[in-house]
């Protein structure tokens, strides 16, 4: 008797296994194969009193979805280990009450995905050795990662549907885009969604004077001869927007949303199912799109979710398209009737202190004064350029100075080549020497003739001589008065032969200056003899100096595009960090005028030579 009750209840429990493991391979929903897991799992384990699981609803709330055996009645001891799970997030064991018997143990595992708590398994048993509870909590720690791999699954599922969803909807967006003008965009937005969702009828409308008015319907290219089904559609489209939502016809039961106008476009026009979803971009709703199908082929949520999604990314597109495609008339008045309701509508208060503080700095600066002044590059020159030359045909022998150095008069810049003069100074006083030598002989002889003859030749001698050492004494080349040297440098040209006359430096002083302005020809006639200025160099940005026109050249110069004139200035005083060459800019001083003719001179002198070039 005992053997066949024991062959009963192991066939019993291989049809629950069986079960369970048909429940946890082809359950049709989340529930059925979590009962069928749970089912296993307390199978699976030796003296298994009862199970319960438990997952996330939004990943705050947890609520049961499996309990075994479903006559199991005292699970508080579950629930209570469970919400300890829940707070810790780690597995747990713990002893239960006398009433569940001398044995009972109670434990619990979480199901962890990435850090994040997606739910707890718990089960009571009643082992006959510690071993057995280290085996149960293995058991469990494997049993949940089917749950874990479930959540994947679902997750996985999830997201490959809604990058399906999404790829769909940005390939009808790339269609829209490819084509150029409106109504051909709207025509393509309708037809491609028509085929691809099989309807029988899809139409687009855009709002138009606070009224939406039909665009394009699909598979059909002239719409106007069916003006009452168009108006339908209008006005079905018009009860959509009005409720901000999306409209599916016949709706759902206990829906609070007016469906009049799609119940009688339904009934006039033969409609089945009917779902209108709003354009909305900006803040403001653009119109709506409407999909009709047969009564026997209704939409579903996965239907609407495309829907909606295409409409959120192709309204923006077809309403720019549709502003793009009007006249250019029509363009600037919605453009300025836009804008002049936000400066005289409510709200943006920036745009509103803006105009205010415009027209008080227009008023403002149209009274002011202000000083003209004619701004200008500026550079330095030296008022005395001076050059120091060859003073004979040689080479050059030692260079103590180069340019940019400060010398005093008298430094010697350069020195020649002098052994060839010496050699020849000493040839001159040996001829010298040796003709007074044969005048002493003639005058002793009383040759008088011989004797004037020798004096011409040591007049001769003694004037190369004379020219010699004279040569001798400019082989130094000194400076000629204090200065700074513009160019030359001769210190890598050792050796080197120089021409007679040619130059070697130049020199400026460093006491006299001008000013050279460089004034555009539009400001020239502005600018006369004896007006005073100010300029600030580069170079010393914080020591503006004073000055006076002395000179303005009638001749133009061309540089960058436009013409300028040579205007010299002098300077009221001269310091020692000046330096020629150094620039800045200048602004010469003319007058005080309307500030506000002032910053727009520009702009009107532009615009007269425009009309005068323009005008017939």
């Amino acid at each position: 008797m005992q053997l066949a009750m024991d062959d009963i209840s192991e066939k019993e429990n291989q049809d629950e296994r069986a079960a369970s493991w048909e429940a946890l391979q082809h359950g049709p929903d989340d529930e059925t194969c979590f009962h069928g897991w749970l089912m296993l799992q307390c199978l699976m384990i030796p003296h298994c009193v009862s199970g319960l699981l438990v997952v996330s609803v939004d990943r705050e709330t947890f609520a049961p979805v499996s309990k075994w055996p479903e006559t199991a009645r005292d699970v508080a001891g579950l629930v209570e280990i469970i919400e300890q799970v829940i707070e810790e997030k780690c597995p747990l064991l713990s002893r239960l009450d006398v009433e569940h018997g001398p044995g009972a143990y109670a434990l619990a595992y979480p199901v962890l995905i990435d850090g994040a708590l997606y739910g707890a398994v718990a089960v009571e048993v009643a082992p006959e050795s510690e071993d057995e509870l280290r085996h149960v909590m293995e058991q469990l720690q494997w049993g949940v990662s089917w749950v874990e791999l479930r959540f994947h699954k679902g997750a996985s599922e999830t997201h490959e549907a809604e990058s399906l969803r999404m790829k769909a909807a940005v390939g009808l967006l790339s269609e829209v885009l490819a084509v150029e003008r409106f109504e051909g965009a709207a025509m393509a937005f309708v037809t491609r969604l028509a085929t691809r969702l099989g309807c029988d009828r899809v139409s687009i409308g855009f709002k138009r004077k606070k009224k939406i008015r039909v665009q394009a319907v699909s598979h059909s290219a002239k719409f106007a001869d069916r003006m009452n089904l168009i108006r339908s559609i209008e006005k079905a489209m018009e009860e959509a927007v009005v409720q901000r939502r999306e409209i599916r016809y016949p709706g759902e039961q206990g829906a609070v949303v007016i469906l009049r106008d799609h119940r009688e476009l339904a009934s006039r026009f033969g409609g089945g199912h009917i779902l209108t979803v709003p354009l909305y971009d900006g803040g403001r709703y653009l119109g709506a799109v409407m999909l009709e199908r047969p009564a026997e082929k209704g939409f579903t949520e996965a239907e609407e979710e495309y829907c909606r999604r295409v409409a959120a990314l192709s309204a923006p597109v077809l309403e720019q398209k549709r502003a793009l495609d009007r006249p250019l008339f029509f363009k600037l008045t919605d453009a300025l009737s836009h804008q002049l309701k936000r400066l005289v509508g409510p709200g943006y208060p920036g745009r509103k202190l803006a105009l205010c503080l415009t027209v008080f700095l227009c008023l403002f600066f149209a009274n002011k004064q202000g000083d003209y002044r004619i701004s200008s590059h500026v550079a330095l020159e030296g008022e005395i350029m001076r050059a120091v030359s060859a003073p004979f045909n040689g080479y050059v022998k030692e260079s103590t100075f180069r340019a940019g150095d400060v010398v005093k008069k008298g430094d010697v810049l350069c020195r020649l080549d002098d052994r060839d003069l010496r050699l020849e100074r000493f040839n001159w006083l040996n001829r010298r020497t040796q003709l007074k030598r044969e005048r002493q002989e003639a005058m002793a002889e009383h040759n008088r003739s011989e004797v004037n003859v020798i004096n011409a030749r040591i007049k001769q001698a003694d004037a190369q001589l004379e020219l010699v050492e004279n040569k001798l004494d400019r082989s130094e080349i000194k400076a000629p008065f204090d200065g700074l040297l513009v160019s030359g440098d001769l210190a890598r040209s050792l050796g080197s032969m120089v021409q007679l006359g040619e130059v070697l430096f130049e020199m400026t002083p460093l006491d006299a200056y001008r000013v050279i302005i460089n004034v555009d020809e539009s400001r020239i006639a502005d600018v006369s003899l004896g007006q005073q200025g100010t300029l600030v160099l580069s170079s010393l940005p914080d020591a503006p100096f004073d000055f006076t026109v002395t000179k303005i050249t009638p001749i133009a110069i061309a540089e960058e595009g436009s013409n300028s004139f040579r205007v010299e200035a002098t300077l009221s005083h001269v310091t020692g960090q000046l330096r020629p060459g150094m620039e800045g800019v200048g602004k010469i001083f003319v007058d005080r005028r309307n500030l506000f003719s002032l910053w727009t001179r520009s702009l009107r002198e532009k615009a007269t030579l425009w009309l005068w070039a323009w005008w017939p």
